[in-house]
């Protein structure tokens, strides 16, 4: 196949946000979630060990993973969904993850849940698909650490089967077997080891995982049945082992399964189709599809079906709220908001990387398009919405404060060790008026309802839950959106870079001028630039500068004025104003001894940055 590439002119307005710093944040929340023993380079240092007597009583070690949401329950579908859209992230933007020193953090958290897979692996016909119950667990109000509910495990088998779960562990395995092919081949190897013996599993052995772990119906029932997890299970694993046994899978049962039928209206831990659908339009545009072209067609245009009725240019588009974001269901929308995301994301990437555009009942639309709008729906997220408000925890100034989370609403057991009994949470920290003690840094919560309404309550577990699988695919998105290199081959194969790669100097690379201006009692305002990136494109090289201001004063900072003058590229991060630039539109102010920071892009030195004038209250 002849290279295929593509390339966005640099000055694409990718501002307002700080995408990679809400990256970082999106990141870190997966560390908030573990189960078991915490690694010494945790980073979430309220959290403390728990669940350590997982799988015991059915003697396997269970110990690990992730709890789903804001409870303490392993839930293994959405975990497993969850682990394959972190990785699909990786897959695709994983060198944009390690401009922005993400990599390895992103790679951690994939491991985290493969980790326990394996081990919830025992044999090759039996997977274990929960540890805990939704009923017991959540009758309790308790931090992790102090767990008293029952931590049964529920597991499936030959007599017991799953499709639906083994097909997503299986997804999730193989998905995850591509992220560490260079850095961790023989771990690569042992991921798709089991990856071939759960999708055979699920093949062999076919049934709806819910009717046999029927404790999990209530909290994660399979409404779509198991197709759709086979066929995802199978585009994952024919693109982790270039196996045309796979291949042909998706192409004798396409039709039947519903992979070429069903056109689709959302992609979630449930529901698979869309994913499916957008994975086999790549493998089609990459020239795969060979004697499977005419199904494979077929699923690539219910995949275009999915990504007009987002920009709605579709024959029936999707509901968004009168602010723009999507709406499906007022419980946890954003879940929604997020994968659709994602597909718009690659799939832009995917249409310019083959030089085509997405045909639509209402007209073309050009794959800059489908990006915006993946940028509109993460714009709103962040907090350009009618309440100003950001839907991610800790990113921004206005985001939810009394978050459905046992860990997050209770005194970190670090602060205060005294156990807290099961109904004793409801009392003292369920029903508290106030804000949570843990900051849940990078949650991304329910969301708002289908008016853009949101009440900020730690009982309106609708709107303030976080849950994993809300965060996973925007890993993709932010590390899309933050990165300025603009080139992106996504029709070639997959090389994800091992973590923390040495980047090198351009050889001619000027100097960042670190000119701080010192305060003082005429001047209370620092400005520190310095150079964090660079790169080379097209015989030019580009820097990408940060600069942050600083109040070094005792009062507020208002009303600020800067002058930026020999600036030869975009800048993020302020608002401009004639000749002049301001705070960014989310920020009125800047307290005492407080900091802001923007970012630009040029082939030169550092712009020259000074203060016009400003105000202090």
């Amino acid at each position: 196949m002849a290279p295929l590439f593509l390339l966005f002119s640099l000055p694409f307005a990718f501002a307002g946000h700080d995408y990679g710093q809400a990256l970082s944040k999106s990141i870190l929340f997966f560390e908030a979630q573990r189960s078991g023993y915490l690694p010494r380079n945790q980073r979430i240092t309220w959290r403390a060990n728990s669940g350590l007597n997982d799988g015991k009583a059915s003697g396997v070690d269970l110990v690990g993973g992730y709890y789903d949401a804001g409870d303490n329950v392993k839930f293994g579908l959405p975990m497993a969904f969850t682990v394959t859209m972190m990785s699909w992230s990786i897959i695709e933007y994983g060198k944009q993850l390690a401009a922005n020193g993400e990599l390895r953090h992103a790679m951690e958290a994939v491991k985290w849940g493969t980790d326990y897979f394996i081990k919830a692996h025992p044999q090759p016909y039996v997977l274990y698909g929960e540890v805990g119950d939704g009923n017991s667990d959540h009758y309790c109000w308790q931090r992790p650490e102090d767990m008293t509910t029952d931590r049964r495990a529920y597991k499936i088998d030959p007599s017991n089967p799953g499709s639906d779960l083994a097909g997503e562990t299986a997804a999730a395995m193989a998905a995850a077997s591509i992220v560490f092919r260079r850095s961790n081949p023989a771990y690569s190897r042992e991921l798709l080891r089991h990856a071939y013996q759960l999708f055979d599993f699920a093949d062999k052995y076919r049934g709806k995982y819910d009717g046999s772990i029927t404790v999990a119906q209530k909290y994660y029932g399979s409404v779509s049945g198991y197709n759709d997890e086979l066929l995802w299970a199978a585009a994952w694993l024919y693109q982790a082992s270039n196996n045309e046994f796979y291949l042909n899978y998706l192409g004798k049962n396409g039709d039947s399964m519903g992979g070429t039928g069903w056109a689709m209206s959302e992609f979630g831990w449930d529901v698979k189709y869309a994913g499916v659908q957008t994975l086999v339009a790549k493998f089609l545009m990459q020239g795969k599809a060979g004697q499977h072209a005419p199904v494979f067609e077929r699923y690539h245009q219910k995949a275009e079906y999915f990504m007009c009725s987002l920009v709605g240019k579709g024959s029936r588009n999707i509901q968004k709220t009168p602010g723009g974001l999507i709406f499906r269901q007022r419980w946890n929308n954003m879940q929604f908001v997020t994968s659709a995301s994602f597909l718009a994301t690659v799939y832009s990437d995917y249409l310019t990387s083959s030089r085509g555009s997405l045909k639509c009942s209402a007209g073309n639309v050009a794959p800059s398009q489908l990006l915006s709008f993946a940028k509109s729906q993460v714009d709103y997220l962040l907090g350009d919405n009618p309440r100003a408000t950001s839907y991610m925890v800790g990113y921004g100034n206005n985001y939810p404060r009394q978050v459905h989370h046992r860990g997050s609403s209770i005194v970190s057991v670090k602060v205060n060790p005294k156990f807290v009994a099961c109904r004793q949470g409801y009392a003292n920290w369920y029903t508290r008026k106030a804000s949570d003690p843990n900051v849940l840094t990078g949650a991304v919560v329910g969301g708002p309802d289908a008016y853009d309404n949101f009440a900020d309550e730690r009982d309106n577990y609708e709107q303030t839950e976080p849950a994993t699988y809300n965060n996973a695919p925007l890993l993709g998105i932010l590390a899309r959106l933050a990165s300025g290199d603009g080139r992106y081959k996504q029709l070639l194969p997959v090389a994800v870079p091992a973590p923390n790669p040495v980047i090198a100097k351009p050889k001619p690379a000027p100097k960042p001028k670190l000119t701080p201006t010192h305060a003082s009692s005429s001047n209370p305002i620092t400005i520190e630039q310095k150079m964090t990136s660079s790169w080379n494109d097209r015989g030019n090289t580009y820097y990408r500068y940060s600069t942050v201001v600083t109040n070094k004063s005792y009062k507020t900072l208002k009303d600020l004025k800067l002058s930026i003058s020999k600036l030869y590229g975009p800048i993020w991060g302020l608002t401009k104003s004639g000749n002049s630039y301001g705070f960014p539109k989310w920020l009125s102010s800047l307290p005492a001894g407080k900091s802001l920071e923007f970012v630009y892009i040029h082939s030169a030195s550092p712009a020259d940055v000074s203060v016009s004038s400003y105000n202090l209250a």
